[in-house]
This record gives C-alpha cells, sequence and structure tokens, in this order.
C-alpha cells in the first residue's frame, strides 16, 4: 500500500510593498551630527519596539496638497528614477505630514519642501507579511519648527547622536539608512547636489538606482 502524499500548496505571493516615507531631522553642533529617532510601541505590528524615524505610509490626500515650495530639481529627479512626478511629490509631503503628526515637529503648513534631500530606498524584503517600499528623507533641524510632542506613536523622542544609534540593536533597513546618512554628512553640498544614484536596499542587499 502506498503512503499518500501531502496535498500541495500553491506558493503565497508576496505582499505588494505600499510606499511610505521617513524623515531624517538632521542636528549638527561642530562636526557633531545627531537624528531624531524614536520607539515603536509594542501594539504597532510593523517593527514593534525597535528604534525608527519618524514616517509612515503615503495617504491619498498626500497627492492633492500643493506644498508651500517644492523639492530641489536635482532631488526630483533622483526621486522620479522610481517613482512617477505625482508620487515623488506626495512623498515628500507624506513624509513631512508623519513628521507632524508623529513628533509635532512642523514644515509648515502646507510644506516647504525645498530643503528636503533625498537620502535612500529601502523595500521590505519579499518573505515579510508587512511590506514598505520606503524613501528616506533628509533636513537640517534649522528648517524645522514646533517643540517635540507628536501623538504618541513613536516614544522616547529624542536626538540621538550617530555614533550612538549605530551603537544600538536596530533592525537592518535603519542600520543601513545611518550608514548612509553618515556618507552623506561627509559631502559637500554641491557633491550632495550631483549625486547621480540613490542607495537602495533590497533583499538585504544594497545596490543603487
Amino acid at each position: 500500500m502506498s503512503e499518500s502524499k501531502p496535498p500541495e500548496t500553491a506558493p503565497r505571493r508576496a505582499v505588494v510593498p505600499r510606499h511610505a516615507a521617513s524623515l531624517l531631522v538632521v542636528r549638527r553642533a561642530g562636526r557633531e551630527a545627531s537624528v531624531l529617532m524614536g520607539l515603536r510601541g509594542a501594539k504597532h505590528r510593523f517593527l514593534p519596539n525597535r528604534l525608527v524615524f519618524p514616517g509612515g505610509g503615503v495617504d491619498r490626500a498626500d497627492y492633492r496638497v500643493r506644498p508651500a515650495s517644492a523639492l530641489a530639481p536635482e532631488v526630483l529627479r533622483r526621486l522620479e528614477r522610481a517613482a512617477k512626478p505625482g508620487l515623488a511629490r506626495a512623498l515628500a509631503v507624506a513624509a513631512a505630514r508623519e513628521l507632524h503628526e508623529e513628533t509635532g515637529l512642523s514644515l509648515g503648513h502646507p510644506p516647504h519642501l525645498h530643503a528636503l534631500d533625498y537620502l535612500c530606498r529601502a523595500v521590505t524584503p519579499p518573505a515579510l507579511p508587512i511590506r514598505f517600499n520606503a524613501r528616506f528623507f533628509v533636513v537640517d533641524a534649522a528648517h524645522v519648527s514646533g517643540e517635540l510632542a507628536g501623538s504618541g506613536e513613536l516614544e522616547q523622542l529624542r536626538f540621538f547622536s550617530l555614533e550612538e544609534a549605530l551603537a544600538l540593536d536596530v533592525v537592518l533597513a535603519t542600520r543601513f539608512v545611518l550608514e548612509r546618512l553618515v556618507e552623506w554628512l561627509r559631502l559637500s553640498e554641491a557633491e550632495r547636489r550631483a549625486r547621480p544614484h540613490t542607495a537602495l536596499l533590497r533583499n538585504r542587499a544594497g545596490e543603487v538606482e
């Protein structure tokens, strides 16, 4: 009598990653730099109890916002390598909105986007049940107003020195972004504007686009 074979199951389709944006607010004092981060609460489905940057998914309303000032042309060009023009602008708007919602800090209402730079992108691996196609922007704290408060979505909000943040047990994508920030800070303004590519983390391997 032959053994019965277990029923075959169809391979699970990878979840389509949702477009998302985060904003790194950088504060500099001489050669020292720190970045605003907070701890995601234990009840979050995505990265609970993990130190992250302010950010979240792009909403439909983000496409309709007309910012007070536009992204710099070279920043928009790099974003549009992997995003249509409407999405590129909505990503920057979402980053500004999430910053205000989660930290109380603001780029204005409507937001001023001219001081933002596009740092890098990270896509959650296909095997995970919750996925994001996240763009990471950076802005100097001099362009941000308000007092740290936020909605409570991020706990223990404060500025972490880059040395301190890199020494912590952060997830791969967060470490990747922090390392790109260290590289970005070493560049002059002209070198930042002239960057032809943007770093991309996908399937645990770094690329450029």
